[in-house]
């Protein structure tokens, strides 16, 4: 599981430092897509194989379903660490994030994300303001906090 966060710069050649913690549960390499809210998703392959196999199952003729598989996919690269724990991250994926200079990477339970700190911090107080509400609808799907 992923969790926590992490502050870090992304260098002028595109290369973001994944954190030693993260980078040991993704392994060698990993896969980095278009996620939602205008952050990057990381996952390991491991991670990713069992997400392909659940959108591999979306209804072909439902046109949900094909826009958004070909938004996910046709953003999707994979990355490797050198050895200073650096990946680094397409040009179009920096783009759709907004990733510029300061990032924001984030344990998001099975996944991370990778976030501009200019969208990542009006996100998180937007959030922090509606915790309470957003924990009571989530009563519904049986969590106990």
């Amino acid at each position: 599981m992923f969790m926590g966060e992490y502050r870090h710069n992304i260098d002028d050649k595109g290369r973001i430092i994944m954190p030693a913690k993260f980078r040991e549960r993704l392994g060698a390499s990993c896969i980095v897509t278009r996620g939602l809210d205008q952050c990057l998703f990381v996952y390991s392959e491991q991670e990713w194989g069992l997400l392909e196999s659940k959108l591999k199952n979306l209804p072909l003729m439902k046109a949900d379903a094909r826009a958004f598989t070909r938004f996910f996919f046709s953003g999707a690269a994979e990355c490797e660490w050198d050895k200073q724990g650096r990946a680094g991250l397409p040009a179009n994926l920096r783009e759709y994030a907004k990733l510029d200079k300061e990032c924001v990477i984030i344990g998001a339970g099975g996944r991370v994300e990778i976030w501009s700190r200019e969208v990542w911090e009006p996100y998180y107080s937007k959030s922090e303001e509606s915790f309470g509400e957003i924990a009571e609808k989530l009563t519904d799907f049986d969590i106990d906090f």
